[in-house]
Formats: C-alpha cells, structure tokens, sequence
C-alpha cells in the first residue's frame, strides 16, 4: 500500500451494501409501527387500496352512483342535484381513478428510485477502480522516487 494516500471507506458504503434500498416494508414500519395490529392495518390497508384504485372499481362506483341519479334530477332541486353531483358522483368515482393515477405515478417514483440506487452503486464501483488505478500510480511514483534518490549525486 502506497504511503502517499490512505483510504478510508465512508461508514455509509457498508450500511448501503447491508441493507440495499429501502423497502415498503420498512417505511410502513417507520409510520405505523411493528406490532401484530399494525402490521395487520397495514394488509388490510395495502389491499383496499389495491382494489379501490383500479378503473374497474371507477366504473363499478359509477354504475352504483348512476342508480341515485334518476332521483336526484327528478326531484328539481337545484341543492339535491348539486349535492348528488358533488358527494355521491365525484366522491365516489373520482376516489379509485386518483388511486390509480397515484398508483402510476408511485410506480414510476419508485423505478427512479431503483435507478438512481443503481446509478450510486456503479459510479462506487468506478470509484473504487479509480482508487486502485490511483494506488498502483502511486507505487510506481514511488520507484521512480526511490530510483532517482539512489543516483549518486552530480
């Protein structure tokens, strides 16, 4: 090893290549805890969600919200009309078509996620060929300063 330059690893290079990127798992532990109830409100969550925000569901709550709608405009109640509109249709059938926008948009995150931890691990790893191109550049400095200080001196 070269006398010039000692390298030391970042502490946080091991703790990368220990735990990886971080998962859902661990960032709902984060929010809601480890026990049994929250790993459980945590399933029923998760699967609500993924049943909720599928544009099948949109049409299903579309259809249910459309069984009022013959009621509501019959009545000629401007106020009804206004509050089916607002609190049965748009509640209802907007709800699942933002989860699956937000679904999308989460997905995608999560790739640039993925690649931007991939991206760190490589430029590492050229870093660390750097080093070693670096250290083998400094051993043979190193001679060439050993050989020139053995000439004898003119």
């Amino acid at each position: 090893m070269s006398k010039l330059f000692q390298y030391v690893e970042h502490p946080r290079i091991a703790e990368r290549r220990l735990h990886g990127p971080p998962t859902t798992n661990e960032v709902r532990e984060k929010l809601h805890g480890t026990s049994k109830m929250a790993k459980f409100n945590g399933r029923v969550g998760l699967k609500i969600t993924i049943v909720v925000g599928t544009m099948w569901c949109a049409y299903l709550f579309t259809l249910l919200a459309l069984v009022s709608a013959p009621s509501a405009f019959s009545s000629g109640n401007s106020i009804i009309i206004i509050a089916w509109i607002a609190q049965t249709f748009l509640q209802l059938v907007l709800l699942p078509i933002i989860i699956v926008g937000q679904n999308i948009q989460a997905a995608a995150a999560d790739a640039r996620s993925q690649a931007t931890y991939d991206d760190a691990a490589a430029v590492l790893e050229e870093a660390k060929q750097i080093q070693a191109h670096l250290e083998a550049q400094d051993q043979a400095i190193e001679k060439i300063l050993a050989s020139l200080t053995a000439l004898p001196a003119s």
